[in-house]
């Protein structure tokens, strides 16, 4: 059975936060097993929030677009909430990759309107050969080419 490691934070708006998951020798993976987006006041306000996971960190903080076109970007979620749920229930998006990295990977957040917003993340580790652990660090490599 494959070990899980969690992440959790809240993030302000134009935010990135770095998640530590390398190791010196690489033989060590991680894929997205579920990313959840939870307000700091739930249905106390009028607000959405975008989150976004990379592979690599951003040359400028993605604000209110998401590019799948982006071969780094591995997860996005969007979470919008209103002081009227009866009328506006909340909603949430969230779509993530099944890819595996074995490098840090950059967690983005942008909103409108609100407070700051709450994630949580968790990620399944996968034992990586010299060879998989090689295709990882060169996707890695080829990912940071594409953004600059």
């Amino acid at each position: 059975m494959a070990r899980t490691v969690t992440f959790r934070g809240r993030m302000s708006t134009n935010v990135e936060q770095v998640i530590r998951i390398s190791r010196n020798d690489g033989l060590t993976g991680y894929r997205i097993k579920k990313f959840q987006l939870l307000p700091k006041k739930p249905i106390s306000e009028n607000a959405t929030w975008l989150f976004q996971i990379f592979t690599v960190k951003q040359l400028t903080h993605p604000q209110d677009e998401t590019n799948f076109d982006n071969p780094t970007l591995m997860a996005a979620a969007t979470f919008t909430q209103s002081s009227n749920p009866t009328d506006f229930p909340e909603d949430t998006n969230i779509i993530f990759d099944d890819k595996v990295v074995n490098q840090d990977i950059f967690i983005y957040s942008h909103r409108q309107n609100g407070s700051s917003c709450n994630y949580y993340l968790e990620l399944e580790e996968v034992s990586l050969n010299l060879n998989e652990a090689t295709v990882a660090t060169l996707k890695d490599m080829r990912g940071r080419q594409k953004i600059k």
